[in-house]
């Protein structure tokens, strides 16, 4: 028996019956011949952390733009807490924690610079020129199914594309936004609890370090019922989900429910859309549409870049390399297209891929 065979007979006798096997895989688009040494989880895992738009995360932001202090998070750092949190919750109850830990690492692939400001930007963008809007949920996973490596896709098995794009939620009471009715798998319903506890609670803990809200301003029942500190809050919610999880689903119970809704409603109000965030809102949305303007009226600065699908319409082409900037190369972009420069300096714009 192959390494990899040996692994799916182990998770045949170690995983819950509901679980998904490996073995059992819906497969890929594009057949391919079975790795011997790792399963196609395990395989779908490495082509993602080895990806071009995996390593740009770190210069995406994730709820404080531009943050200049060394310990805040970004979209990196957000990615590897809900792969982590995942990955425990999917070890307790017995399910595929390759599955989980892949769709985890993949599900904000295709978020936008300058966080929910910028696709806020790009949806409108996107629709005002005939595109049906823009999701970071579906541009992760048009990233991995077209961008990625030349415009080949990444390939990856059913069932961590479906757990890619089930993942989002949105800014919807959470009673709402943790149901799944038609799971594709319940490691993607793990991940999709999971990316909930992981940015209550670092965006929580960011707020707080950036002093935009005092501890004392946070309800008194979340504190009551989820902890004081950052770890003790996780802590209690992962330990509440598992306890209320299984076959059936990945569920909370009412408690923690409450407590949950309570503290997103608070960061929405108070951090999300505070005096803050409203201020650098119009910021982002003019860069990002000089930005677009600009490659709109120019499209052959793109047949130089990577990362874009030449057999696409104009305005998909625009958006999709627009959404896989980062912060800081939308800015340096922005800057080589928008601001005076000293004469008789030429404007060179960026030619490395965002």
């Amino acid at each position: 028996m192959t390494s990899r065979e040996v692994w799916e007979a182990m998770e045949r006798q170690i995983l819950a019956p509901y679980a998904s096997k490996s073995s059992e895989s819906r497969g890929r688009k594009v057949p391919e011949s079975p790795c011997p040494i790792r399963t196609c989880y395990q395989r779908d895992r490495d082509r993602i952390i080895h990806c071009k738009a995996f390593r740009r995360l770190k210069y995406k932001t994730q709820v404080l733009l531009l943050p200049e202090g060394d310990h805040y998070r970004t979209r990196l750092t957000h990615t590897l807490e809900v792969a982590q949190i995942a990955r425990t919750i999917s070890r307790a109850l017995r399910l595929n924690e390759d599955l989980t830990e892949a769709i985890a690492l993949g599900h904000d692939l295709g978020h936008t610079p300058f966080g929910h400001m910028g696709e806020e930007a790009l949806d409108v963008l996107a629709r005002e020129n005939g595109l049906k809007g823009f999701h970071h949920a579906r541009q992760s996973l048009r990233i991995v199914e077209i961008l990625e490596r030349e415009g080949r896709g990444l390939n990856l098995t059913w069932e961590v594309r479906e757990g890619i794009l089930q993942h989002s939620k949105g800014q919807i009471d959470v009673h709402k936004g943790l149901e799944l009715s038609t799971p594709s798998t319940l490691e993607a319903w793990v991940v999709r609890v999971s990316d909930s506890i992981a940015y209550l609670n670092h965006d929580l803990d960011d707020a707080l370090r950036a002093r935009l809200i005092a501890l004392e301003e946070v309800p008194r029942d979340v504190i009551r019922i989820l902890g004081v500190g950052h770890s003790q809050r996780i802590g209690t919610l992962v330990t509440d989900v598992i306890q209320n999880s299984g076959e059936s689903g990945v569920y909370f119970s009412d408690t923690a429910l409450e407590a949950m809704e309570l503290l997103r409603t608070f960061l929405f109000n108070r951090v999300y859309s505070g005096p803050q965030a409203e201020k650098e809102r119009p910021k982002v949305k003019y860069v990002l549409s000089t930005i677009f303007e600009y490659i709109m009226s120019n499209i052959q600065i793109l047949d130089s870049m990577e990362f874009t699908d030449v057999e696409a319409n104009k305005t998909t082409r625009v958006i999709d390399f627009i959404s896989g900037m980062t912060d800081r190369y939308a800015l340096t972009f922005f800057e080589a297209i928008a601001v005076p420069t000293p004469w008789p300096l030429d404007i060179n714009l960026p030619t490395h891929t965002p």
